[in-house]
């Protein structure tokens, strides 16, 4: 299963709260934060909704 390196690259100060808690949810919370999640339509979907604030990119195994 592919997996998606995502990297937070702006801040969340002066977003809604449900951006700020799918931030948190992603295990991110700092621009430059980095976490590696599953390649799946959970993860997709939360993608979906900071797509303005994150950089992804797709890792093979």
């Amino acid at each position: 299963m592919n997996k998606l390196k995502v990297t937070q690259v702006r801040s969340i100060i002066d977003r809604n709260k449900k951006q700020k808690l799918t931030i948190e949810a992603l295990g991110l919370g700092r621009p430059n934060y980095i976490n590696v999640l599953p390649d799946n339509p959970q993860t997709r979907g939360m993608l979906a909704v900071v797509k303005h604030l994150v950089k992804v990119e797709e890792v093979a195994n």
